[in-house]
């Protein structure tokens, strides 16, 4: 029996059982089990044929995840210099078609992908390959055609058999393994979607029988395996909802109750506030650069993302900066006082002041 036999097989058996809390740590089991199979499948993205071969660029990443003939090709075209060739006909993008969007000084590389469809975690219509890019991406828009809103949550179901967790952080708990003493589970809040015999039965499925585990969060069976696998990514979302120009926006809430942006690629509605909305999800920020010995140049900042680190921004200043690096003087939020003399592994704040000594 091959892989997608044996998923499809447990996964037939969840559904067939019955969930209360005598079957609770029944349907764990089978949910690790079917994790361990599509590990190799989400490492590789593959699903047989050619692959997309992407060389991001620019400062972020966004990949442009929808069904065929949903307007990502037009919404390219409208954001970005590219030209994406669009029809009125489905699967017109057959390849990764990237394109720039220069906004407040940032850059963001936009993807172009093949529309999905349901089964593409399986390997339909070329799926595996187009989310395996979207798992490298910064941010994901998920484009919707307004008189489709069900497709959301295909979209949202895919992208999950892929190990894509969308606006959401990585669960707060730590297993460290031992070599004896059996598994001790302390919790600091109180756990009501799981037990101490299903996150033992579940860590023994997994082939921990000794180790501390430490949960500081309510979590579910799935955020305790997506601990286990280590291969999720957690990335920022953004909801466009397409061609809202065809359909009544107020019975379209009724259908669909999550957070989204309203909009025309052909018309360009709204797309100045989607365009902003990137911008802040992707949570850039400002650094300003003092060569050593002068003044700062506080006119042209370098736009980078939240949270990066000295080491990180000498790899983008120069790809020798990082290998000749001494230290790093910082004036700003993220210094305990002016002019603080910092190492690689220091994270700087939005309007810091870095001056960088090299060897």
């Amino acid at each position: 029996m091959g892989i997608q036999e044996r998923i499809r097989e447990l996964e037939d058996e969840i559904k067939r059982t019955q969930k209360n809390k005598a079957t609770e740590f029944h349907i764990g089991l089978l949910k690790a089990k079917i994790a361990k199979l599509r590990r190799n499948i989400i490492s590789t993205g593959k699903g047989g044929g050619a692959h997309f071969d992407v060389k991001k660029s620019g400062d972020a990443t966004i990949a442009i995840i929808g069904f065929p003939s949903v307007g990502k090709s037009t919404l390219l075209g409208k954001i970005t210099s590219a030209e994406s060739k669009t029809a009125a006909y489905e699967f017109t993008t057959l390849t990764c078609v990237p394109g720039m969007l220069e906004h407040k000084g940032a850059r963001m590389q936009i993807l172009d992908l093949p529309g999905i469809i349901e089964g593409a975690k399986d390997g339909r219509g070329r799926g595996r390959e187009v989310i395996s890019v979207a798992r490298n991406s910064d941010l994901i828009l998920v484009m919707l055609d307004a008189r489709h809103p069900e497709h959301y949550e295909v979209i949202v179901k895919e992208l999950y058999g892929m190990g894509i967790r969308l606006n959401t952080s990585p669960p707060d708990l730590t297993i460290k393994k031992m070599i004896r003493g059996g598994l001790i589970v302390n919790s600091t809040v109180k756990l009501t979607k799981i037990n101490e015999k299903i996150i033992k039965g579940i860590l023994n499925e997994y082939g921990v029988h000794n180790g501390d585990v430490v949960v500081r969060q309510n979590i579910d069976t799935d955020q305790l395996i997506d601990v286990l696998e280590g291969n999720r990514v957690y990335l920022p979302a953004v909801v466009a909802m397409n061609k809202i120009d065809l359909v009544s926006e107020k019975e379209l809430r009724k259908k669909l109750n999550i957070e989204y942006i309203p909009i025309s690629a052909e018309k360009g509605k709204n797309l100045d506030l989607l365009v902003d909305t990137f911008h802040m999800k992707l949570g850039f920020m400002r650094i300003y650069t003092k060569p050593h010995g002068e003044e700062a140049d506080m006119t042209e900042p370098l736009v980078v993302r939240k949270n990066i680190s000295i080491g990180e921004l000498c790899r983008i200043l120069h790809r020798e900066m990082y290998s000749t690096f001494r230290y790093a003087l910082v004036w700003g939020k993220s210094a305990k006082h002016s002019g603080q003399r910092v190492g690689l592994e220091h994270r700087l704040q939005d309007g810091d002041i870095v001056s960088i000594v090299n060897k």
